[in-house]
């Protein structure tokens, strides 16, 4: 049996309560929301973009079992907007060029995926990203940005990312119609709504910070309408071209950790703001960016909590008046769980956890698990443990990686699944240096373990 979190004897049933969603007057079933993390297993041609993006065989596999695991609400990995302006390869695209038409082979692709997604009844949503100063040089050498600040620091120091250009008006607009076309592609597709991505770093968040939004115009400034202007634009037109039930949401930092960076304060007005202007339904708490990652926890208040941001979330939250907040990083119990909800949260995102246990709603609301296993590697329930969140972040990569080829994630818990792990991440990380922009360097790859497939009992599922 794996070894699990030590979580205290508490009643999961506040986490299977549903959540009507404000605006949109859908049912979310349950409070615990599977939340994107990237796959980066679409097709890609570096030479012909035109064939890139599209879900295969292995993106439907992984949707099926995250599909008939219980969740909520289940979010895609990133779905970038803008093909020129990548994540990284093997990202899902939909550019305003195209178009839901059937018997388009993307369009049918995107189809596939989304009956996989919503098979076990969960509200299954679309991430659309665009990362804009965020993309690397090797991809894109001149990338757009609310102004021309360079990516430099943290992930900046260990990775090239281009010198951005602030964005035209001609290149907002662009930009406001590629999430609004993705949006309403992805309603004919059979989503049941999509997240913006305005946090951690990427583009939305670029305008939203004043340490990377510097310009003078409507979309900068001091004003945090200003800065949020792109934002509630895009929310604007994507709920004037859909359909009213179609869910509307949005993921936000609920603080930087940088100085002069986006506040707590911010947060919260900005939550205020998106109420009365995007109608979002749905807000995700999270932190940090690529130039001062957050991803662990900096105070033992916290840890005690399980949240890496529940002090910073518990500020914010309470200025939504309709929409329902979300927060998502580091819990891992059932008890921290309820008590999130009890300090007025709305539900609970779960990432990494979702990767090694796709049916853990089931564990915990109807097999009477009180925590997530608990891994060898990876473990961010500890004070500081900045390197423990890439270990985890790649583990959950390789775990989504077997469940894409219709295996069984391997036990974090036990020591010979772990030492498997590390040594498929050493050849992983040996092609790092020499990768091109035409290989998908995917996720690690776990070559030794034998485990039972998903369609067998086990004591992961």
């Amino acid at each position: 049996m794996p070894t699990r979190y030590s979580g205290r004897d508490v009643d999961p049933m506040p986490l299977g309560e549903p959540l009507p969603l404000p605006f949109s007057s859908v049912v979310v079933p349950n409070r615990l929301m599977k939340v994107a993390m990237t796959e980066r297993m679409a097709t890609w041609d570096a030479d012909d973009l035109s064939v890139s993006g599209i879900p295969t065989e292995q993106l439907y596999t992984l949707y099926r079992h995250w599909g008939r695991g219980g969740w909520g609400l289940i979010v895609t990995g990133n779905i970038i907007v803008d093909p020129s302006h990548l994540e990284a390869p093997g990202n899902l695209i939909i550019s305003a060029e195209h178009k839901p038409l059937a018997g388009d082979s993307r369009f049918e692709a995107y189809r596939d995926l989304a009956v996989e997604g919503k098979h076990g009844g969960s509200i299954f949503l679309a991430q659309l990203n665009h990362p804009g100063r965020q993309t690397e040089q090797a991809l894109q050498s001149d990338p757009v940005s609310a102004s021309d600040v360079q990516l430099t620091k943290g992930y900046g120091a260990l990775y090239a990312f281009g010198k951005p250009h602030a964005a035209t008006l001609d290149e907002i607009e662009h930009i406001k119609d590629s999430f609004v076309n993705a949006a309403t592609y992805l309603e004919k597709a059979g989503f049941d709504g999509v997240q913006l991505h305005a946090a951690h770093g990427y583009l939305l968040a670029q305008f939203l910070s004043p340490t990377t939004n510097r310009r003078t115009d409507a979309y900068g400034g001091r004003s945090l309408e200003n800065r949020a202007r792109l934002l509630t634009e895009i929310a604007d037109g994507i709920r004037a071209a859909t359909n009213p039930d179609f869910v509307l949401a949005v993921k936000v930092n609920s603080v930087e950790f940088q100085d002069s960076g986006f506040s707590t304060a911010e947060a919260g007005r900005l939550v205020e703001l998106l109420e009365t202007r995007g109608r979002f339904d749905v807000i995700e708490l999270t932190g940090g960016t690529y130039e001062a990652p957050g991803w662990h926890h900096r105070k033992e208040s916290s840890r005690r909590r399980e949240a890496f941001f529940i002090e910073f979330a518990e500020l914010v939250a309470p200025h939504a008046k309709l929409a329902k907040c979300f927060i998502t990083g580091g819990i891992r119990t059932a008890g921290a769980m309820v008590d999130a909800l009890e300090s007025g949260l709305d539900g609970i995102g779960i990432g990494r956890p979702s990767a090694t246990e796709p049916r853990l709603p089931r564990e915990l609301l109807l097999r009477g698990s009180k925590a997530c296993i608990k891994p060898l590697v990876g473990d961010t329930n500890v004070l500081g443990g900045e390197e423990a969140w890439g270990f985890g972040a790649t583990l959950a990569g390789a775990q989504m990686q077997r469940m894409s080829f219709d295996q069984e994630p391997i036990d974090p818990s036990d020591q010979a699944s772990v030492d498997s792990f590390l040594k498929a991440f050493e050849a992983w990380a040996a092609k790092l240096p020499n990768r091109s922009r035409h290989e998908v360097l995917d996720h690690v790859r776990i070559e030794s373990v034998v485990v039972r497939g998903h369609g067998e009992e086990s004591a992961l599922l």
